[in-house]
């Protein structure tokens, strides 16, 4: 089953990252479920990597769906209140410099098509950017694009948590019904 949920995800999702990382941590004595949180923290891996994980470690779904939540939603209300303030200053520190340009251009550069949109478009174009589990998509871009335009917190907010619970559901499919339903 492990070898099931973990080939159905790498096709879907960063399923390698998250397999190497689950193995390292449960390699240091990280119980199963810390695990799947931390995970779903990570910048990149976010949700869809947690919920791979968990599959992979036998932790049931209804387990693993809300601490999945939990870990990607806990540090998107930094990004969106934060995130600018400690770029400026890692610039005016001249600190981390080729990390900050490089995060910004790619902000910069994802948010280019929602720049011109209503208030609305913007909200619309952040949920389908965090509910469409792709690379380089998910809460931590999302927040951080919706930080790029500007956005109000009772507009990026609820956009990204919306996306990320989609996401959730998109992921869940993948790492737990598609494997139960090949094999």
């Amino acid at each position: 089953m492990v070898e099931t949920v973990t080939a159905v995800a790498e096709t879907a999702t960063n399923g390698g990252l998250a397999q190497t990382l689950t193995s390292w941590f449960e390699s240091i004595g990280i119980p199963p479920i810390l695990i799947v949180f931390f995970i779903s923290l990570l910048p990149i891996l976010e949700l869809r990597g947690g919920l791979i994980a968990a599959a992979i470690l036998g932790i049931d779904w209804s387990l693993a769906f809300p601490i999945c939540i939990l870990g990607n939603l806990l540090p998107l209300p930094f990004i969106l209140l934060f995130v600018k303030r400690l770029f400026e200053f890692f610039k005016k520190k001249g600190m981390f410099m080729w990390f900050v340009n490089k995060i910004e251009k790619r902000a910069e550069s994802k948010s280019e098509d929602a720049k011109n949109k209503s208030r609305w478009g913007k909200i619309i174009f952040i949920f389908f950017f965090v509910a469409i589990p792709l690379p380089g998509t998910g809460g931590w871009t999302g927040s951080l694009i919706a930080s790029f335009l500007n956005m109000r917190l009772k507009d990026s907010i609820p956009a990204v948590c919306a996306g990320v619970l989609t996401a959730g559901v998109i992921m869940s499919i993948i790492a737990y019904l598609v494997p139960s339903l090949i094999f």
